[in-house]
């Protein structure tokens, strides 16, 4: 029997993953997003539905009521609430497949929640930016009900990797991983603020060509400073669980925190409203934005 698929929260991956699995066959997919009816990101979320040919519904019960698989793709800071929101409404029938980056304690407490109504839980990490890669992106699975999730959704073309039956392997790769892709991001972000006030940046990225080969560093600040001006509070949030990840391991997470910080100043400035919601075409599109705003400060 086909699963009926249903998503809590209808963000960006939400949206493509949708739109790919019902490019790929899946029947009509069904959302809850608590902001479907908020100004201005409930136009946007309402608009992605449709898109996608989502059905939006209005609560976590009808979203419980009219699908078999659960995905959760909120907000790192609300994956626990959300388990607990629709805690109430799943039963044995349910498959829930957290697919947030949290910390691995925190998917355990998640799994703790959802096995108690007798639910099936699966803990995903998403390896990759969803955009290009839609339904396909890479995904590393955790927990015993790995092999159903894998059975019931492999066949649109999902691309899942058995990390582990043990809750938090998936997480922790993720995790860790995370440190090194979004340290980049705010290197280069915090590298190009500085080099621009000296219109040094052309030459800072030649002598990183010639110190590491192979890489475009033109083209990686582009899409890299793209990636923190839109993304830039969900990825703070979800850096200050790698930092509890590694204060957990006893590790201070020095890193961590200061990569939160550079991600948390672009949300707190606004940036992402500046191009509305939409990605900056290049790097310096965000030095424009930023002298504005610095000018309006003045």
């Amino acid at each position: 029997m086909t699963p009926r698929i249903g998503f809590v929260g209808f963000g960006e991956a939400a949206f493509h993953i949708s739109k790919g699995l019902r490019d790929a066959g899946a029947p009509p997919i069904i959302a809850y997003d608590i902001n479907t009816h908020t100004p201005g990101l409930g136009e946007r979320i309402r608009k992605r539905a449709a898109e996608a040919s989502v059905r939006l519904v209005e609560t976590n019960q009808a979203l419980a009521g009219a699908c078999d698989i659960v995905l959760s793709a909120v907000t790192s800071n609300q994956a626990a609430c959300a388990a607990e929101q629709n805690a109430g409404y799943l039963t044995a029938s349910h498959l829930y497949a957290d697919l947030n980056s949290v910390s691995p304690a925190l998917k355990q407490a998640i799994a703790r929640t959802i096995s108690a109504t007798g639910a099936r839980f699966v803990e995903i990490a998403v390896m990759a930016p969803v955009p290009p890669y839609g339904h396909r992106v890479p995904m590393l699975a955790g927990g015993e009900s790995t092999a159903e999730f894998s059975d019931q959704l492999a066949k649109f073309g999902l691309r899942i990797e058995v990390a582990a039956r043990e809750i938090g392997v998936a997480s922790a790769t993720k995790m860790f991983r995370s440190i090194v892709v979004k340290g980049l991001e705010a290197l280069i972000t915090e590298c190009v603020l500085g080099a621009s006030r000296y219109n040094a940046e052309s030459r800072v990225f030649d002598s990183l060509a010639e110190s590491i080969p192979g890489v475009n560093w033109n083209e990686l600040a582009d899409y890299m400073i793209g990636r923190v001006v839109v993304h830039g509070e969900r990825r703070a949030r979800e850096m200050e669980e790698v930092a509890a990840t590694l204060r957990a391991l006893d590790i201070e997470p020095i890193m961590a925190e200061a990569i939160a910080r550079r991600m948390d100043w672009s949300a707190q400035l606004g940036l992402k409203e500046r191009f509305h919601g939409d990605a900056p075409r290049n790097f310096r599109e965000v030095l424009v934005a930023l002298s504005k705003i610095g000018a309006a400060a003045d």
